[in-house]
Formats: C-alpha cells, sequence, structure tokens
C-alpha cells in the first residue's frame, strides 16, 4: 500500500490533529497517510527565522522515516527549506527513479490555482501576520520564474494579523471577523478566481472564506470563487506523483 508522510515542522500537535479530517474527507483508501510532529523548536512558524530553525529540530527524526514512505507533504504555507532539504536528502535521492516526490503546501497551492483559474482570473493568498505579505510575494515570483514581477494572474497576499496558534486559541468571533476582512481586502482587488489559504492552521476554514465571498460579492459571483486549500492539493498532487511513479 502506498504511504504519504505529512509533516507539520512545528511543534504543536493540536495542528497536526486538525490535518487529519480534512486528508480523511479525500477518502484516499489505498494510500495510508502518516503525520509528523516537530519534536521541538518553535510553536508557531511566523517568519522565515522560526522556518529555518524548524528544519534543524526535524531532519534529525525524518531521516529515519524517509525510507519507510513514497510521498512527502511539508504542510507549512511558507517557502520553507525543509522542502530542498528534503530533495536532496540521501534517503531520498537513493531511491529507485532518482527520488521521491514531495511538496510544500505553498507551491500545490499556487501550481493548483494557475490551473483552475480562467484565462482573465488571478489568484490570491490570505495568511496570517502581516511579515508574509512580502515573503510570500517573492515566493510566487521566485516559484513562477518570472524575474522581479509576479505574473499577473497573481493578485497578492493578504493578512490577519494573527499567527497560526491565534487560528484555534484567538476567540473564534475575533477570527472569523479578521478572516474575512483580509478575503473581502483580497477580492477588492478585482478579478480573482481563487483564494488560497496561506498557513496550515486555516486548514477547514474555508466555509468563512466563502461567506466572505458571498458576502463581498453577491451570491453568484461569490459562489464561484475557488478556495484553495494547501492541505488537499498537497495530498491530491502527491497521490497522483506517487501512482504514477514521478
Amino acid at each position: 500500500m502506498r504511504s504519504i508522510l505529512i509533516i507539520q515542522p512545528n511543534s504543536t500537535q493540536s495542528m497536526t490533529d486538525a490535518l487529519k479530517p480534512l486528508v480523511d474527507s479525500l477518502q484516499f483508501k489505498d494510500t495510508t497517510h502518516a503525520y509528523f510532529t516537530a519534536p521541538s523548536g518553535p510553536k508557531s512558524i511566523n517568519n522565515e527565522d522560526d522556518a529555518a530553525e524548524s528544519v534543524h529540530h526535524c531532519l534529525p527524526a525524518l531521516s529515519t522515516l524517509l525510507p519507510q514512505h513514497d510521498g512527502f507533504l511539508v504542510a507549512c504555507y511558507s517557502p520553507h527549506p525543509l522542502v530542498p532539504r528534503l530533495k536532496s536528502h540521501p534517503a531520498i535521492t537513493s531511491s529507485r527513479g532518482g527520488g521521491k516526490p514531495i511538496t510544500g503546501i505553498f507551491e500545490a497551492s499556487v501550481t493548483y490555482s494557475l490551473q483552475i483559474i480562467h484565462p482573465h482570473e488571478s489568484f490570491g493568498i490570505v495568511s496570517t501576520g502581516k511579515v508574509w505579505e512580502d515573503i510570500l510575494s517573492d515566493a510566487v515570483v521566485d516559484f513562477l520564474g518570472t524575474g522581479s514581477e509576479a505574473s499577473k494572474r497573481f493578485a497578492g497576499v493578504e493578512t490577519t494579523g494573527l499567527n497560526a496558534t491565534d487560528l484555534h486559541d484567538a476567540p473564534a468571533d475575533e477570527v472569523r471577523r479578521r478572516m474575512k476582512d483580509a478575503v473581502k481586502r483580497l477580492l477588492r482587488k478585482g478579478g480573482i478566481g481563487a483564494v488560497c489559504l496561506g498557513c496550515a492552521g486555516m486548514a477547514g476554514m474555508g466555509e468563512m472564506v466563502r461567506e466572505a465571498c458571498v458576502e463581498e460579492l453577491g451570491s453568484e459571483a461569490g459562489e464561484r470563487v475557488r478556495i484553495v486549500d494547501g492541505v488537499v492539493a498537497g495530498v491530491a498532487w502527491l497521490e497522483g506523483a506517487v501512482r504514477a511513479g514521478f
């Protein structure tokens, strides 16, 4: 049976647990999904320094797990350095066919968005702290290889001002208000065909994003906006990649 390891690189177990119902809902019954939470390190990855630190806490424990699984998803919405580090890890590169498929939820959601939006539409990202506005905008440019400017199909990043753990620990009404406000700011840029949930902690929060789309655009237009969960996009891509032997 195929096996995909979902790597949650911060050390908050509850965030990993929140991913499981979402992955189970995909019903890939011929694939097992295992979960890894960083054994120590940042509780929430709130900037690039946290992401870099988390690699050092994850890699030693992951090294023994890599031979046991067929594909890997790094469940942090950032240009997380663990993705390229795993791709170059000897346990991966020495595998049959020259490697095993690895992606992050950022990369998976951007790729998926570009495939589902119409030619005249763009996609945008709703994330947590303001620091991610520049980080993720730059990451999209780098990922798309578009030089100094992002593709016209990328509308930018709007943020809630919350960090990843706040999404579950802060009062629910406050989280809902901030999420919806960020989505509406993004939609006001016009032509948005897809909204990416820019944090693993936002997994399962598509309903409140949909509410914001309908409130801002009206029922018909609001229902047409695609809501892209990077965890769903990543697991779905890995399922195909593992089956195809990529």
